[in-house]
């Protein structure tokens, strides 16, 4: 057989595919409206952008070391420590091609075959792909409106087995939107306590939160300090999407030791211009055009909702951050593929499936577009939604 048994465990990534679609029904003049890319619909700031010219005219286009560049790795340790109060050596530090393949080195580097790794879903689509891939075994844990779509104690203690090697967590999450407080990461810590469990903690919507204080996880005790493997970039908060800027910090130097040594053999370092291209984003110069574009997506969240929520048949919960709305349809459909299939064919509004993030009876919508564009997105799906119901 051409291909390997491990090439073969990895599904598609459902988001990307109804994006192409859209995109492919919107080149042959269809009229389509998307929300199912999960990209900020504002430029990347000036500041930012000018950075990267002047590394372009400096010259600044040799390869650099594989974690970063030392001024790079610098301005990332003060940026948790500025921001999220957590004391990392530029050592603890390695910047990659994006949040995803922070989490391959990541799960490459831990997990063997028959490891287990705790998912709470609705989650994240890459997340089990990755595992799997490792050779791992996914573990999902259901969540619900009731609890926000958050975990808890109970919850996390039951699906620890002596096989379990890491838990992800996603604060705020895509696509629910959910955040965890102070008080429910440490009731989670406790559980921790006195395991070797990893923590992978996806923090990369930090920055668009919603009346309500962001806690990174990592911050919560020593224990978790240890034990975290925290994740971030600058994808979503500063508009960076397409210049593929990710990075992971943990203390524990084994760890950052095999990471460096596989993406040595992988990529290599990120491109030279991005790294320095995200130093003053890291630095907080571009802080007011961040807080704007949060303020722009809270006020759409919170029209996007309330229109849904008159809809007869839908109903979704109000998101603490990131730019997505998780709706759901279970009065409509359970299943979630066919709906968006035949909403996209009927009126042109493509949406992302629910069970592509682990939760039957939901789509994902996208408020990452203009108010203008979303009222007559959701308008749409109330007129398809009514003609179900008929």
């Amino acid at each position: 057989m051409l291909l390997s048994d491990r090439i073969q465990t990895l599904s598609p990534s459902l988001t990307i595919a109804i994006s192409s679609l859209a995109r492919d029904l919107k080149a042959q003049g269809k009229d389509i409206l998307s929300f199912s890319a999960g990209e900020p619909d504002f430029g990347t700031p000036q500041r930012i952008k000018d950075e990267a010219i002047k590394a372009i005219n400096d010259g600044f286009t040799r390869y650099t070391a594989v974690p970063g560049i030392p001024e790079l790795l610098e301005a990332v340790a003060t940026k948790l420590n500025r921001d999220n109060n957590l004391k990392y050596s530029p050592a603890d530090i390695i910047v990659s091609n994006g949040a995803k393949q922070s989490l391959f080195n990541l799960f490459q580097a831990t997990l063997n075959p028959g490891d287990e790794v705790i998912i709470p879903a609705p989650y994240w689509v890459t997340y089990p792909e990755l595992v799997k891939y490792a050779g791992a075994v996914p573990v999902i844990i259901e969540t619900d409106e009731i609890g926000g779509f958050k975990i808890n104690a109970e919850q996390l203690k039951a699906a620890i087995t002596p096989k379990t090697k890491m838990i992800i967590l996603t604060t705020p999450s895509n696509p629910t939107g959910s955040v965890y407080s102070k008080e429910e990461l440490q009731s989670l810590a406790e559980v921790f306590e006195g395991t070797d469990i990893i923590v992978a903690s996806d923090e990369m919507y930090e920055k668009l939160v919603y009346n309500i204080d962001f806690v990174a996880v990592a911050s919560i005790n020593e224990d978790m300090y240890q034990r975290t493997v925290t994740i971030n970039g600058l994808s979503k908060s500063v508009a960076m999407t397409g210049w593929r800027f990710g990075y992971l910090a943990t203390p524990n130097k084994e760890l950052i030791a095999a990471m460096n040594k596989l993406q040595s053999q992988s990529t290599s370092n990120i491109n030279s211009i991005t790294q320095k291209a995200a130093i003053p984003a890291l630095l907080g110069e571009v802080d007011d055009e961040i807080e704007n574009m949060r303020r722009a997506f809270e006020s759409r969240a919170d029209e996007a909702v309330e229109l849904f929520n008159e809809i007869d048949g839908l109903s979704v919960l109000k998101p603490q951050g990131a730019f997505y709305l998780f709706v759901n349809i279970k009065d409509i459909s359970n299943n979630s593929i066919e709906f968006c299939k035949e909403l996209l064919q009927a009126t042109g509004v493509a949406v992302v499936p629910g069970i592509g993030f682990g939760s039957e009876g939901y789509f994902r919508f996208s408020f990452a577009t203009d108010m203008t564009t979303i009222r007559e997105g959701v308008r749409r799906i109330e007129k398809f939604v009514q003609s179900k119901r008929s």
